[in-house]
């Protein structure tokens, strides 16, 4: 059927039944794609080709033409090639682009969101971030250059993030005539590649995207191709696997929907599998076991729901679920564990630390974890396993991670929603990586939790006290050691029961291996607070005088123990009085460069945002500073 014949078609639909016109625009399906691959590959020009040859337009400029009253039916025949392309390329001077610029157009058979991401190696991060939501990726190659790097970095990620769907789109076929030898060339060159990686199947096409070639019509300058064009291709690829739907069902929760007393539903996406009124399920973590009376919409039950699909589901019995939960079949649940091997994309300027906690967030679920060192990086040129200490912006790595509490999951191969995670700075909140659940560790299977006959709350009414951590905080040469010792003292006569963890005495036993590096600073302080946390399970008060340097590990600590007991106490001392008075000689050292990485001078110290106590030691004495803690504990 002619695209004039469509347009008459569709006109007559909107003057006979708009309803009927805005139903059938409703239910199309919609894919989402990618366009990535090299700098100056063509991406943005074939975007603007596809909106402009298919009679595509972008909503404002919808607004626009109706402004100037020009024919909508036309769909944006008035619109220039020219203008559109132009478009893009401004926003790719105003930096837009770096990040991604995501368009929306539909056509009679399907609606479309793509995404234009950068080609530049510095902003991998970002072409991650619009490929983690597509269907599908084009890859462009200028026919000029063939693979290069960062079509091969690209293909990877597009690859480890999961898109099935590949189009090899081998551009500015026109620059050099139409050639088929060099397009079959390149071809052949990138399916050598695409094995090498686990890329089963693509689908190639020359294009271009500035002449028009293949991309809505065929081409009578490459006769020699007989392939689809890039938007028949786009109109008629699978968006939705079938296997999605046939695997077991999952529903990450994501909120407890109680409009009355009468109703009470939990709310989410279906990520694979399907449910109906009767299905046995099982709410993860917890294991808890009932069977679906309802399967709610918006505006009405549902017989059956399946992947995709956003509903609402209900309970015989009242089972404790809530967000984060995930339900499933009852007789076929994901797992749950708390440590695993994963495949990370780091996208922070800042290197990975070893050992650092983390949001994760998988699903709706939000835990905090900490990452090992990798145990190899990807060269993504020659797919060599590398060994490396950390990993670098854009890196890819392996590596393994623990979170503070099981989270149900399945390897990212089996379903991207709970395979599928990122890491966010607990500090800044920045998002530093994206990464995908390989496997769970078998330690993690085999170490189990041992229940106690006598729990922390006897042990702390055993002493007549309330468990709390005293974490002292300061320059070294602030006065932290000086003071908690007054203030353990004081407790002590007070009949407290109470221990001093003092940073280097710590050193001496337990942390005697570890270094000043960031990473090794990060592991003392872990393990330290650890150790306060089995103390406090034992109802004591723990003082600890430590620089702890970064505010991410402070609040790691905080987060091992019970809300209310952790106490940041700032012993807040300038750093040219704490030179000033340089008790052990260590800044001299340090600024004769003798002592490397010392906090204050050529590593740094986040002093606390909002500590429970701040002791300015220019105006306070240790007496009187100690005196003031005891009575803020206690009172």
């Amino acid at each position: 059927m002619s695209d004039d014949n469509v347009i008459y078609q569709t006109e007559a639909l909107i003057a006979e039944d708009i309803e009927a016109y805005l139903d059938q625009h409703q239910h199309k399906t919609m894919l989402r794609f990618i366009t990535c691959g090299s700098v100056d590959d063509g991406k943005s020009t074939l975007i603007g080709r596809l909106l402009y040859d298919s009679k595509m337009i972008f909503e404002d400029q919808l607004t626009a033409l109706e402004n100037d009253s020009k024919k909508v039916g036309t769909q944006g025949q008035e619109i220039d090639f020219a203008l559109l392309v132009d478009g893009l390329a401004a926003e790719r001077e105003q930096g837009i682009t770096i990040d991604v610029a995501y368009r929306f157009f539909n056509t009679e058979k399907r609606k479309f969101i793509v995404a234009d991401c950068p080609g530049h190696e510095q902003y991998t991060r970002n072409m991650v971030t619009g490929a983690s939501t597509a269907d599908l990726a084009v890859i462009l190659i200028d026919a000029r250059k063939g693979v290069l790097v960062q079509t091969r970095r690209h293909s990877y990620l597009c690859h480890l993030i999961g898109i099935k769907n590949i189009v090899l789109a081998v551009n500015k076929m026109d620059l050099v005539d139409y050639d088929p030898v060099i397009f079959d060339a390149i071809v052949k060159d990138y399916t050598e590649f695409a094995r090498s990686i686990g890329i089963e199947a693509f689908t190639a096409m020359p294009i271009s995207g500035f002449k028009g070639d293949n991309i809505t019509t065929k081409s009578d300058n490459t006769p020699w191709y007989s392939g689809p064009t890039l938007i028949e291709h786009l109109e008629t690829v699978e968006v939705l696997s079938s296997a999605d739907v046939d695997k077991p069902f999952r529903m990450p929760v994501q909120w407890v929907n109680r409009p009355n007393l009468d109703f009470r539903g939990f709310s989410g996406l279906i990520a694979t599998g399907s449910v109906k009124p009767g299905d046995a399920i099982r709410v993860l973590p917890s294991g808890k076991t009932s069977t679906v009376t309802r399967v709610v919409t918006l505006d009405q039950d549902l017989d059956q729901a399946v992947a995709g699909q956003s509903v609402t589901v209900c309970f015989a019995d009242e089972v404790d679920c809530s967000r984060g939960d995930v339900i499933a079949l009852a007789d076929n649940p994901p797992q749950a564990a708390d440590q695993f091997e994963a495949t990370f994309v780091w996208l922070n300027d800042e290197a990975m630390i070893p050992g650092r906690a983390y949001w994760l967030k998988l699903a709706t679920q939000t835990v905090s974890a900490t990452v090992q060192a990798p145990k190899y990086v990807v060269n993504v040129n020659t797919m060599e396993q590398l060994a490396a200490k950390t990993l670098e912006l854009n890196a890819i790595g392996v590596a393994e991670l623990a979170t503070d509490k099981p989270i149900v999951f399945e390897p990212y191969a089996q379903s991207r929603t709970l395979g599928g995670f990122v890491l966010v700075d607990k500090i800044t909140n920045a998002t530093v990586a994206a990464g995908m659940l390989n496997f769970s560790l078998r330690r993690a299977q085999n170490v189990h939790w041992q229940a106690l006959d006598i729990s922390r709350e006897a042990h702390a009414a055993s002493k007549n006290q309330k468990p709390a951590v005293l974490w002292f905080t300061g320059l070294s040469g602030s006065g932290k050691s000086t003071i908690a010792n007054l203030v353990e003292k004081k407790l002590h006569a007070l009949g407290k029961h109470t221990f001093l963890l003092d940073g280097d005495n710590v050193r001496h036993g337990l942390n005697k291996d570890l270094g000043f590096t960031e990473a090794d600073r990060i592991e003392n302080i872990r393990r330290v607070g650890e150790v306060a946390r089995l103390m406090t399970d034992a109802g004591l008060i723990v003082l600890t005088a430590f620089i702890s340097p970064f505010r991410a590990e402070r609040e790691m600590v905080r987060g091992l123990l019970t809300e209310g007991e952790f106490h940041e106490v700032f012993i807040d001392t300038p750093l040219e009085e704490a030179e000033r008075r340089d008790v052990k000689g260590l800044y001299k050292k340090a600024r004769a460069g003798q002592l490397k990485n010392f906090t204050g001078i050529d590593s740094p110290y986040e002093a606390p945002e909002a500590p429970e106590i701040r002791v300015d030691t220019t105006r306070e004495t240790p007496e009187d500073a100690a005196e003031r803690i005891v009575a803020l504990l206690i009172g």
